[in-house]
């Protein structure tokens, strides 16, 4: 865990600050009126956000580095998404609505916090107890991926990273998107928001369209529509704004997983991008879709192949060495 623990905790309390200003600034913004000021203002903080943050951590070890640009990123693209919907007249947050919006949940729908609060919404427990089981189920396997490393010692280094990371990732996902997540869920619905989940059942997928648009991480699917698709979608088309907006979704994954550990840059990019130019044949290819609407078990697996088999080079291995192998204490030179 060395790996997550500052050197220098005045610039880590300094970082923290940060995000934090870059929260409160966030409602400023969205009070605009003028869209190009908005706009332009919106994506000025992300990218001075973001660098800034990036140049204060670069004495740190990859995984506080990763945490800390994860949150000015996360906190500047509220901006720009709450700018756009502001514009659009759909959200009109009181100053501790957007507090909750911008600071307390990760999703990308700041009008959902435009009643709050109000009566509790519906299956709170269900998430409640979803989220615990999710995080008990996650943290178990997590030890399972400590154990395998640990009775694996005389194994060849190469299959011993292998099993222990086909079991840590699935852990830490369980525990972070399934369990955390549903955590806040349940908490905003009985504060009266009208929120969801935003990771749906993602392995009855039966195509990267409905993965993407419908199952996996919607919190980044509004964002990415809402800041780059539809902007650029009304001025070139509905082909280059998807494949723009995968374009885009990779080059954020680049700050969260390449920057912090300072390797692997490109990877990221280049999965998303032949995502983007799976679902452009999904799209496009009459055939391709209705075999995979026939047959959602085949739909299932053309999804699954997708998703992993080019996994490690959206996971390569200089994230996993320097962010994700030191969770469970296995540090290499």
């Amino acid at each position: 865990m060395n790996a997550y623990l500052s050197v220098d905790w005045p610039v880590a309390s300094f970082g923290l600050l940060v995000i934090l200003v870059a929260v409160l600034f966030g409602y400023f913004v969205t009070k605009i009126r003028r869209a190009s000021m908005a706009r332009a203002v919106a994506w000025l903080a992300i990218v001075c956000g973001v660098g800034g943050m990036e140049w204060l951590t670069q004495g740190q070890p990859a995984g506080f580095r990763m945490l800390m640009i994860i949150g000015i990123l996360l906190s500047t693209m509220k901006i720009i998404v709450a700018a756009e919907v502001q514009l659009s007249g759909k959200a009109n947050l009181r100053y501790w609505q957007w507090l909750g919006f911008a600071g307390l949940w990760v999703g990308m729908r700041p009008a959902l916090f435009g009643a709050m609060p109000r009566q509790s919404r519906a299956r709170v427990k269900d998430y409640l107890w979803r989220g615990i089981a999710n995080l008990l189920l996650g943290f178990v396997v997590v030890i399972a991926a400590r154990g395998a490393w640990l009775m694996m010692d005389d194994s060849d280094l190469t299959w011993r990273l292998l099993t222990t990371t086909v079991l840590l990732l699935p852990g830490i996902s369980l525990m972070l998107h399934f369990g955390v997540f549903n955590l806040l869920t349940a908490f905003w619905r009985w504060m009266g928001v009208e929120c969801d989940s935003i990771f749906r059942a993602p392995l009855k997928s039966a195509s990267l369209t409905e993965f993407w648009g419908k199952r996996w991480n919607l919190a980044f699917s509004e964002m990415t529509s809402l800041a780059v698709f539809r902007p650029l979608k009304d001025a070139f088309g509905q082909l280059p704004a998807m494949l723009v907006a995968f374009v885009f979704s990779g080059i954020l994954h680049e700050l969260a997983i390449s920057v912090p550990v300072r390797a692997g840059f490109g990877w990221p990019t280049l999965y998303f991008l032949l995502h983007g130019l799976a679902m452009l044949a999904e799209n496009r290819w009459r055939r391709l879709a209705q075999t995979l609407a026939a047959y959602p078990w085949l739909g299932r697996l053309w999804t699954l192949a997708w998703i992993l088999i080019p996994l490690p080079i959206l996971f390569h291995q200089p994230f996993l060495r320097g962010c994700v192998w030191p969770l469970i204490g296995i540090e290499l030179n």
